[in-house]
């Protein structure tokens, strides 16, 4: 339940700040797809400095902790910070927006879902599968994020827009792991 209230707090926040986010990562491919346990809340934000004290002030030690140096590197270098939950162990990842043409498509493609009773705005499920894939091929073959990816796209096919995955699948050097998947689900 911790998980739940500190993704429900976050997606608070960013929403009262007028930060554009999306969810990712496990969360959203256990809402597309099959449900797994993770212990990390994965966040796209587009956020800028000036956002900074609002953030924080929503994460207040000694209950969280982040550290103002790396959310303003993180900004700067468009890298990535967390904040942990002391008393419970689970974390956020903040993720900044790049200038990267996959990541800008997807983070335009983002939708309003509701999860634990509140909307908020997640990665597409082909921009999850794509992504996952990205990360599998950079992580030398990641067998986890591939078993996410197929429970996306077996719950996810009658709804899946195949042009932009095959065409992104192509660009991110990722088709023959969209390949294996499409075998894998229904053999095609």
């Amino acid at each position: 339940m911790a998980q739940q209230e500190l993704l429900i707090h976050t997606v608070r926040t960013l929403d009262q700040s007028g930060i554009e986010y999306m969810i990712t990562g496990s969360i959203v491919t256990s809402l597309q797809g099959e449900p797994r346990s993770t212990h990390d809340i994965d966040v796209v934000v587009k956020i800028s400095a000036g956002n900074v004290p609002q953030l924080l002030g929503a994460f207040p030690p000694p209950k969280y902790y982040v550290d103002e140096d790396t959310v303003r590197e993180a900004i700067r270098l468009r890298g990535s910070f967390n904040v942990i939950d002391t008393e419970e162990g689970d974390k956020v990842d903040f993720w900044m927006l790049d200038d990267e043409a996959f990541d800008r498509s997807r983070f335009s493609r983002r939708y309003r879902e509701k999860l634990f009773g509140v909307e908020m705005s997640v990665s597409s499920p082909e921009d999850t599968i794509l992504a996952k894939l990205r990360w599998s091929r950079l992580s030398g073959g990641s067998e986890r994020h591939v078993r996410d990816v197929l429970g996306v796209y077996e719950v996810q096919s009658p709804q899946l827009d195949q042009g932009y995955l095959d065409e992104w699948a192509q660009r991110l050097d990722v088709i023959d792991l969209l390949d294996q998947v499409r075998q894998q689900a229904f053999g095609e």
